[in-house]
């Protein structure tokens, strides 16, 4: 199988994290990309930079590399392989999934390096 393509997103992101009852800020479904999670502990909430949240905690400076799919549900390791190259060059990671594909959130500092090692490896980043 060959390997994936990964596209950069122009945006710079923010990582909130509030407690696990409280309310969904509206403001956030009117972004054109946010990503949700809600647990027994927690409710974390990936934003744009240019939203600013009155989160517990925030990390911001995030870019995001998007696997061009749509992926099969059935397709096996790929996070688990492009895991593994950013791993190898020590490129901390946050991702989160859709139905149709996996988003790798990566520090700015570290976006060159993770784009050349995914290009070392075989993978083609546009």
């Amino acid at each position: 199988m060959s390997k994936q393509t990964l596209a950069v997103l122009p945006e710079s992101f923010s990582i909130h994290s509030f407690p696990q009852d409280a309310e969904l800020p509206a403001e956030v479904l009117t972004q054109p990309l946010y990503f949700i999670g809600r647990t027994r502990d927690e409710l974390s909430i990936v934003v744009p930079d240019t939203l600013s949240l009155t989160s517990e905690s925030c990390d911001a400076g995030w870019r995001i590399l998007e696997v061009l799919g749509p992926l099969q549900l059935s397709m096996v390791g790929i996070m688990a392989s492009i895991g593994s190259v950013l791993a190898k060059a020590r490129v901390s990671i946050f991702v989160v999934s859709t139905f149709e594909t996996d988003y790798f959130l990566v520090k700015q500092p570290d976006l060159e390096r993770a784009i050349q090692a995914l290009q070392q490896d075989g993978y083609k980043v546009d």
